[in-house]
Parts: structure tokens; sequence; C-alpha cells
């Protein structure tokens, strides 16, 4: 498999979540709402889109209580509970493999680790409670820094994010790896002088991993 890494120069190893830690499923949350609320998908994806709710609340601009509650008005299901908003919410998670975390443990002797995720709290929770219950450390246990785009307000593939990242690390751009499974997150990356990595099925970032 040919790698676009310069392993004498790198350092610094920067992980997206979904589709690259845990495997997701982006239409999930969209299915399952719309068979909670008895509506057709397209209609709720519709919805989804107009209001623009994941960008909203994956930046930071609303929190869980306004998200829910955005949620409930929009789908005209006042009286959901949180946890059925949240569990929903979470359908777009799948299994994580326990092996890729096993790699990232392996991968701290050596490197800097961080993640950088366009993601929101109730999906961070989730993720944790899995690790919790894996007896594997959280995100923030597992990684010397997390990015979680509804902390700092920003979102990939803006450029000013990973600077962001550049500069609070104080990661030198060539030095650094970026593993993410969206081409658009991975284009602004290098643009920014990255060794950015498109993680692409059928492999999975253990693949990557492999010879570092």
């Amino acid at each position: 498999m040919e790698s676009t890494l310069d392993k004498s120069t790198l350092k610094n190893l920067i992980f997206d979540l979904g589709d690259v830690i845990i495997p997701i499923d982006l239409s999930a949350p969209v299915r399952n709402f719309a068979m909670l609320a008895n509506l057709p998908e397209e209609e709720v994806r519709a919805i989804w889109k107009q209001h623009d709710l994941f960008d909203q609340y994956e930046t930071g601009l609303i929190d869980d209580e306004a998200f829910r509650g955005h949620v409930r008005r929009l789908l005209n299901n006042a009286d959901w509970a949180d946890e059925v908003i949240d569990t929903t919410w979470n359908t777009v998670l799948l299994d994580l493999p326990i092996e890729r975390i096993e790699r990232i443990k392996e991968l701290r002797t050596d490197y800097r680790l961080f993640l950088l995720s366009n993601t929101s709290p109730i999906h961070i929770r989730r993720v944790n409670q899995v690790l919790a219950n894996m007896n594997q450390p959280t995100l923030e246990e597992l990684f010397e820094h997390v990015f979680y785009s509804y902390e700092v307000r920003l979102a990939k593939p803006s450029p000013e994010i990973y600077q962001h990242v550049l500069t609070e690390a104080g990661l030198v751009a060539q030095e650094t790896a970026f593993f993410d499974d969206n081409a658009a997150n991975i284009r602004t990356a290098a643009e920014l002088g990255i060794q950015a990595v498109h993680v692409q099925p059928p492999m999975t970032i253990l693949d990557y991993l492999k010879d570092i």
C-alpha cells in the first residue's frame, strides 16, 4: 500500500473520530428520527438541511438543550424525553473495534497524539461510555489533546481549525500526519503542509498505521 507519509520527519499524529476510529452510519439518525416521528425519511432530511441543525450543534452555536428542543419542535414531538433524542442521535455510531484503540495506545510511546473531530457533546459522551464499558481510556485520556468542533467553534474543512490545532499544540505541519475519511478535510490539511492521509474503505486506520 502506497503511503504519503514521510516517516523520517513524523512526530505528531492527528486522528479524525468518525469512520477513522469508530465506524459510523451518517444516514442512521435521520432514518430513525423519521421512524419515531412517523414521517417520510426524505421529509426529515429536508427539515434537517433547511434548519442546518447538524452544523449549528457541531459548531457550538446551540447546546444540548437547544438541540433537543429544535428536534422536538421540528418533528412535532414535544413529549420526547432527552434520552429518546440522545439515543436516536447516537445511532450514527456503530461498534467500536477495540484493536484500533489498542494500536493508538501503542503509538503513544513514539508520537504525540491528537483528536480532531466535527462532533457534538451527545456523541462524545456516548463514545466515552462505550470506551469505559470496554475498560479503555476515555478520548480525553487517550490523546494528549482533543479538539472538538463544538468547543473550538470551528469545523473541518475550514483552514482555521487546522491552524488552531497546530498553534494550540505547538506542532510543525510537516512533522504532523492527519488521518481523515473526508476528501475535503484531507485537501485543506494538505494545503497547509500537513501530511494528510485519506482513510478509504475497504482499508481501515489499522492499514495506514501498519508501518509507523
